[in-house]
This record gives structure tokens, C-alpha cells and sequence, in this order.
């Protein structure tokens, strides 16, 4: 589980053992609000969808980016088709694309055994992201290019 800045940088990464999406959806946006209080926007799965996080998660000043899995009813029809969700939803695909890259550039298979490799494994690939996206950004200031631009919709 990872939540991203605007840029791409990746700002807190966490390994699940013996959990699921649905069980850590809550816990993430709180850690994560804790963190970065200016955060405004969270975004999920389909995987991390139960009544209880869209419960919990609605209580946050921002709006949730939370997809309900399968048929949805009025209320999450109105929901899901808010122009602000909308919005945030097209966002989400970046996130996949930066775990995407995670998963290239080595995190999708742990040379080493047991817990702590894995987490070892998975905060240098996190490290080397959030390098990889420094340096681009400064050889597009060099460059003279304009910088990544914020994901606005």
C-alpha cells in the first residue's frame, strides 16, 4: 500500500501481512492525514470498498475516491457520479502507473527470504522512485523544459 504526492513522489509505503485491502483502507488515510495534514484527496480500489470504510472515510473533510464493487444502488450512483469523483477517479490511474513502475524497476520479486527483506526490498524500491523522479525533474530544469505538472484533472 502506498499514497503518492501530486509530483509522484512516493510518501509512505506500507506491507500488508495477513491483511486485506478493505481491513487497511482507514488506517492508511489516517496515517496518512497525520503525515500531511494538507492532504485533500484520497483514492482506492474497487478492492478496498466495505460500508464501514465509506462510513469511517466520508467523516474526512475531503471527499473519498472509494468504488463500490458490483451493482450499485441510488445513493452510490449519486455518489459515484459526482463531477468531484469523477475528477479524483481519473487521477487514480497515475497511482496504478507509479506502483507499476515499483514493480518494474525490481519490487516484483524479493531475491531474498522472510519479512524483513521483503520491507528492505520494498523501501529501497520506494527510495529509488522517489531518486528517479528527483532527477527528472531536475534535468527538466536544466533543460529548460517546464516541471511535471500537478495531475489536475
Amino acid at each position: 500500500m502506498y499514497s503518492f504526492h501530486q509530483f509522484g513522489f512516493t510518501l509512505h509505503h506500507h506491507v500488508m501481512v495477513k491483511e486485506t485491502d478493505d481491513q487497511v483502507a482507514v488506517l492508511m488515510a489516517k496515517e496518512a492525514r497525520k503525515r500531511f495534514p494538507a492532504m485533500n484527496q484520497t483514492s482506492y480500489d474497487k478492492g478496498f470498498w466495505s460500508p464501514a470504510n465509506l462510513a469511517e472515510l466520508e467523516t474526512f473533510p475531503e471527499r473519498p475516491v472509494l468504488p463500490k464493487n458490483g451493482r450499485l444502488s441510488a445513493t452510490g450512483k449519486a455518489r459515484e457520479n459526482h463531477l468531484e469523483f469523477h475528477r479524483a477517479h481519473r487521477q487514480h490511474s497515475a497511482v496504478e502507473s507509479d506502483i507499476h513502475w515499483l514493480e518494474v524497476h525490481g519490487l516484483d520479486k524479493c531475491r531474498d527470504s522472510g519479512l524483513v527483506a521483503v520491507k528492505c526490498y520494498t523501501a529501497l524500491a520506494v527510495v529509488g522512485n522517489n531518486l528517479h523522479r528527483l532527477g527528472k525533474l531536475l534535468l527538466d530544469k536544466d533543460r529548460d523544459k517546464p516541471p511535471l505538472l500537478q495531475r489536475v484533472a
